[in-house]
């Protein structure tokens, strides 16, 4: 039996507007039609495709193991990508994949999941983090805003 693709992924989240809100505004999702579950959660979606299914936090013990990384999602137009993060002070960072035309914006949506979006062949970004850490080092390192990042609800 050969895996054909990733369907989706799965977050418990502590605020459903707020995280709905981020995926909308900084990865691109799309907030769409979801089965009439008897739990509070959102589908959103990458074209025709809900690839995050979200549960907004009622109580629920037995969440995952915390050993997932981060989470990739191919993207377009890095440059308008990046003047959006930096218009709302969200923390972020730029890394060049070497060998490859890759470069990918890092950063972390409310529940503290970091998401990596990939843009392919676009022209490199000055924001290009150089300093050989691991992607994520240096978010964590780095000290909240004083100005708490605006997430449209």
């Amino acid at each position: 039996m050969p895996a054909l693709s990733l369907d989706h992924w799965n977050v418990f989240c502590k605020d459903l507007k707020k995280t709905v809100a981020f995926y909308e505004k900084y990865v691109g999702l799309r907030d769409g039609d979801r089965p009439p579950f008897n739990f509070p959660g959102a589908w959103l979606y990458a074209g025709e495709k809900p690839i995050l299914h979200l549960v907004s936090e009622s109580g629920r013990k037995d969440h995952g193991g915390g050993a997932i990384d981060h989470v990739a999602i191919n993207c377009a137009d890095i440059r308008g990508t990046i003047d959006r993060i930096k218009k709302d002070n969200v923390p972020f960072e730029v890394r060049k994949v070497p060998a490859r035309p890759l470069q990918q914006v890092f950063l972390h949506d409310p529940d503290g999941i970091m998401i990596e979006l990939n843009f392919w062949h676009e022209a490199d970004v000055p924001e290009i983090d150089n300093s050989g850490k691991v992607p994520g080092d240096r978010l964590k390192a780095q000290k909240k805003p004083t100005k708490k990042a605006k997430v449209p609800a």
